[in-house]
């Protein structure tokens, strides 16, 4: 993973020292909250409704077992014991003090961490496959152009101040695990013909209030120019992008209005301002950055494990988590493992400072000290032996990480509500839990098969409900908590934004009106291959509605 050279342990040191004094200002009555507003969203603390929240950079989800653990302290120290692991890759803090937090930052900077850019109207985290590196369909490491990214958008002066926040994806698997289409800029890298890895570019892209696919505005385009046509797009964007209104700000809010190819036109004059500069990516810098992201000292192993093949043959519970929890890795020899922060009656994506402990224990024991973040909100350790996968098992059991469910129903994306929230129009993790515990059968569970179901709080989106297969959204109905349910989005490549099932239900109702939508799709499917998706893709939505509106349900 990329490490931090004198300038930027320097800048992070500058920049604890400057929010620290901003922060004392602040406190001591010197600067009023509209000044101190902007300042403190520079640096990722936003006021939810119980106390300051704190968001924390995890660039493209990599985290070393050091940061891991630093991150477990910073929980019990200054928090309340436990973080949040978020859709964008991040993780979240709930409960810290304001006066506190400089000193969460000098920790954080300690292990090359900070909260720069977390939130207002800037370029976010850039996020990416949880598996890339190490993917067996990933046709270019998406990671040097992730950290290329992160450093040409971090404190540029033209993006400080955007019309609205902006999120940029990357991917360079043949599946999309990162959701890049539903990105302000999404990018897709594949091989040239000569080998050197193109980009395709998409623009406007979002979930939010108005959500939208992104649409490509570029193929093929030479990743030497990544930094200067990304620039050109921020300048269009910045120049036109509606600064009066919140709600119309973002860049798929001009894109439709424009019209995409008039917005490519716009991008493509901008481009030849600024083609060949000096942003302009030479080989020796990409193979620079590229080093940071070298494959680790792996064993030479056979393709299988004869006492791993007998384990999953006698044993139904470890088979099951075989199945869903590990993936395909391009060595031979290892699997990739997913921790899952699923576990009935646990907030998703919640992890406690003695989980982040042991997840770096383990990253340490079976991954080279390294751990991921993925997009659904649990842990990946990317670089594992299968002749160690039985071994692993028994340990992550006893953290509470073997819950096999990935894909499939209950590995639920949830924002954290109304709990935490002081945006949220209505509570999702009561909602989370109820659905759980109402599918917690793992034999039905496997036997309803491939199924995402997301929840949001608000049309934020932050649990990104319009592209799951079942998305749940809170709403307000006169001062009440309901929630409105869609049905047919999806995140990969053939991605989708679902349709509005019908009038919303009470909370009490919810889990009662998904088990109708599961158990119709049950009866409807034309073999145990379909999944929810395409099933709802053949026979639309009428069969859904009638089910869940009839009359004597």
């Amino acid at each position: 993973m990329y490490r931090y050279d004198q300038y930027d342990h320097a800048m992070l040191e500058d920049r604890v020292a400057q929010f620290r004094r901003q922060t004392d200002r602040y406190l001591a009555g010197e600067l009023r909250e509209d000044e101190f507003l902007p300042l403190r969203l520079q640096n990722g603390l936003y006021i939810q409704r119980h106390a300051p929240m704190l968001r924390v950079a995890v660039p493209y989800g990599l985290l070393s077992s050091a940061q891991l653990r630093m991150l477990a302290h910073i929980a019990r120290r200054y928090d309340k014991g436990y973080a949040h692991f978020s859709t964008r890759q991040n993780v979240q803090f709930n409960w810290p003090e304001l006066e506190r937090v400089p000193d969460i930052l000098a920790d954080l900077a300690s292990v090359e961490m900070h909260a720069i850019q977390t939130s207002g109207n800037c370029i976010r985290n850039i996020t990416s496959d949880q598996f890339a590196g190490v993917a067996a369909d990933e046709e270019v490491d998406p990671r040097p152009y992730c950290e290329l990214l992160r450093q040409w958008s971090t404190f540029h002066p033209e993006f400080a101040y955007l019309p609205r926040k902006f999120k940029i994806a990357v991917n360079g698997a043949r599946a999309d695990r990162a959701a890049v289409q539903v990105h302000d800029i999404g990018i897709y890298l594949k091989p040239g013909k000569n080998g050197e890895p193109r980009a395709s570019v998409l623009v406007g892209g979002g979930l939010g209030r108005t959500p939208a696919i992104g649409v490509c505005i570029r193929e093929d385009l030479p990743v030497a120019d990544l930094l200067t046509y990304l620039d050109a797009i921020l300048r269009v964007y910045n120049r036109y992008g509606d600064r009066k209104n919140k709600y119309k700000a973002r860049i798929k809010i001009l894109v439709k209005a424009l019209g995409a190819e008039k917005f490519a036109t716009m991008v493509e004059e901008e481009w030849q301002y600024m083609k060949g500069n000096q942003a302009t990516l030479t080989n020796e810098e990409i193979d620079r950055v590229r080093g940071f992201f070298h494959d680790p000292e792996y064993a030479s192993l056979p393709t299988t494990c004869a006492a791993l093949e007998q384990r999953i043959s006698s044993d139904k519970t470890f088979a099951a988590w075989y199945q869903r929890n590990t993936h395909p890795h391009k060595q031979d020899g290892y699997r990739s493992v997913t921790l899952s922060l699923k576990e009935t009656g646990e907030a998703p994506g919640d992890c406690t400072d003695r989980q982040m402990d042991a997840i770096a224990d383990l990253a340490d024991a079976f991954s080279f000290g390294e751990a991921r973040v993925s997009h659904e909100q649990n842990m990946i350790l990317a670089d594992v032996r299968l002749d160690a996968l039985e071994a692993l098992y028994e340990q992550a059991l006893a953290q509470r990480f073997v819950t096999p469910n990935i894909g499939l129903l209950t590995n639920i994306i949830c924002c954290p509500g109304g709990d935490f929230c002081s945006l949220a129009n209505a509570k999702s993790i009561p909602v989370a839990e109820s659905i759980q515990r109402r599918f917690e059968d793992l034999d039905y569970l496997f036997d309803i098969g491939e199924l995402d179901l997301n929840i949001s709080g608000c049309m934020n989106a932050c649990g990104h409900h319009h592209v799951g297969h079942i998305g749940v959204l809170g709403v307000d109905k006169r001062g009440e908590e309901w929630y409105q349910l869609k049905l047919g989005g999806h995140s990969g490549l053939d991605a989708s934004l679902g349709d509005i099932l019908g009038p919303s239900f009470s909370r009490e109702e919810v889990t009662d009106v998904i088990e109708r939508i599961v158990q119709l799709y049950l009866e409807q499917r034309q073999d145990p291959s379909e999944r929810f998706l395409d099933t709802y893709r053949r026979i639309g939505m009428e069969p859904f509605k009638e089910r869940v509106y009839a009359k004597n349900h």
